[in-house]
């Protein structure tokens, strides 16, 4: 799959999600599969202000290429100033990505995110405006519309595919919505026969089954795993392995899920620091061991770490009681 000059290693792209697609869960992402993996979002007043939390966001890692780094805002200057910024620093991403579908209200509320995909005479000015002044793919990310009385998604493509975009991703829910109920991927078929750019398809994609039919039934010409990669890093390597073979990966083992869980602490930690990756990296931790035996009553020891040493030695003695509990079962 290409998006303007961008060779992807294959079309299955680890969506841009706040507070998780920092660079050492898209090093894990793209190491287990991923053929793109999208930074999240960053804000372009923050950018413009200097904020020191902001220009650590903006961060990649040498081996996390392809790399799509997304911007959100809704001040068309700002917007294009921040993206010039961006370009300037030293580890480039490969695409820009604009946020036109961000549900939340503290960013939709100053006209960014949803609200903007509202006005796509706006949208486009954006989008034209970061085009003319980076020398990098332009993408669009959106929703179906703002709710169900609004749905301008078809709309949106159009207008941003006119302004410059080399390609879009499509969310199949409202922007009130928020991540309840069920993605409509009709919509997203409506977004590909309307545009000639490239279409990813994003929304309900939690295991290669899903993926394939969204493929199938959308003719989009990829696939944005969000929440389905949320303590499943593999997702990506068992979507393209189904893709190629029509066959399944083994899922895998409780010792190789603590063992990435593990890494992904490591990584955190050099990251942002012990502090901050610890705290961060409870949640994930989390992640990694849902549907595993006693995992609810672990979580609430998780959440007591404070410390890198202690959260490995929780995380190792959890393993060492599950692998014990596997053999009484066997037995």
């Amino acid at each position: 799959m290409k998006i303007g000059n961008v060779l992807l290693d294959n079309n299955v792209i680890l969506a841009p999600m706040a507070g998780v697609c920092n660079p050492p869960f898209r090093k894990l992402a793209k190491e287990l599969g991923a053929g793109m993996v999208c930074a999240e979002m960053v804000s372009d007043k923050a950018i413009l202000y200097g904020n020191q939390k902001t220009e650590k966001m903006l961060d990649i890692l040498p081996d996390e290429h392809p790399v799509s780094l997304q911007l959100v805002g809704s001040d068309v200057e700002s917007m294009q100033r921040a993206a010039e910024y961006v370009m300037q620093r030293g580890e480039n991403p490969d695409i820009i990505d604009i946020n036109m579908g961000c549900p939340v209200s503290k960013i939709h509320k100053h006209g960014a995110g949803a609200a903007l995909a509202r006005d796509p005479k706006l949208a486009a000015k954006i989008v034209a405006a970061i085009a003319s002044m980076v020398d990098k793919p332009v993408t669009v990310k959106f929703r179906k519309g703002w709710d169900e009385d609004t749905i301008n998604a078809v709309e949106v493509a159009k207008a941003v595919e006119a302004a410059g975009a080399q390609a879009v991703a499509v969310h199949g829910r409202t922007a009130k919505q928020l991540y309840t109920g069920k993605a409509d991927w009709s919509i997203i078929e409506q977004v590909k026969a309307a545009v000639a750019i490239p279409v990813v398809g994003n929304g309900d994609v939690l295991c290669p089954e899903d993926a394939i039919e969204l493929l199938q039934k959308t003719g989009c010409d990829g696939v944005m795993i969000g929440r389905g990669a949320l303590g499943n890093p593999w997702i990506f390597r068992e979507v393209v392995h189904f893709m190629n073979t029509g066959k399944h990966l083994s899922k895998p083992t409780v010792e190789e899920r603590i063992q990435v869980c593990l890494r992904h602490m490591e990584l955190l930690c050099v990251h942002k620091g012990e502090d901050i990756g610890i705290k961060e990296m409870r949640k994930h931790a989390a992640w990694y061991v849902k549907g595993l035996w006693g995992a609810a009553q672990f979580r609430d020891l998780l959440n007591e770490q404070t410390t890198e040493a202690d959260m490995r030695v929780v995380l190792l003695n959890y393993l060492d009681q599950l692998l014990h509990e596997a053999v009484e079962q066997v037995v």
